[in-house]
């Protein structure tokens, strides 16, 4: 039997081996948080490698929000966590293809892209807060 990771994918060190393996000479090494040495990325000699003609400044259509680099920071990160199925909750549990699942959109959505990679056809996503509830009674 396979031994599950029990933890998702590390996205931002698969995005740097990617990076490594087309412009090696722009990972370099620096000191992380806890003292370690970890690989980064030179993004200005990468800027450099790829093009004269690379976007600054303000000017661009993009899908922005104040905290949206700290979110994909955030997206980055792996996570230790696993989906437990609650069969009592579920219908039709023994024959159903579908799986209905209560969590932290983000966490679930990276646990199923390292457990469910490409059996996944579709992902309905409903946000909830309980200021809307309230909203629902009043």
């Amino acid at each position: 039997m396979e031994k599950m990771r029990m933890e998702s994918v590390d996205i931002t060190a698969q995005n740097i081996e990617k990076i490594a393996a087309l412009f090696p000479n722009c990972i370099t090494e620096a000191e992380g948080e806890d003292g370690k040495i970890k690989r980064v990325v030179n993004f200005d000699l990468l800027r450099q490698m790829l093009s004269g003609d690379v976007l600054e400044g303000d000017e661009s259509y993009e899908f922005t929000w104040v905290g949206k680099k700290a979110a994909i920071v955030e997206a980055n990160k792996p996570i230790r966590k696993t989906l437990r199925p609650c069969p009592e909750e579920s219908v039709d549990w023994d024959t159903t293809e579908n799986l209905y699942i209560e969590g932290d959109n983000l966490e679930v959505l990276k646990l199923l892209q390292e457990s469910y990679l490409d059996s996944v056809k579709v992902i309905y996503i409903e946000i909830w807060s309980p200021v809307w509830k309230e909203t629902e009674a009043a």
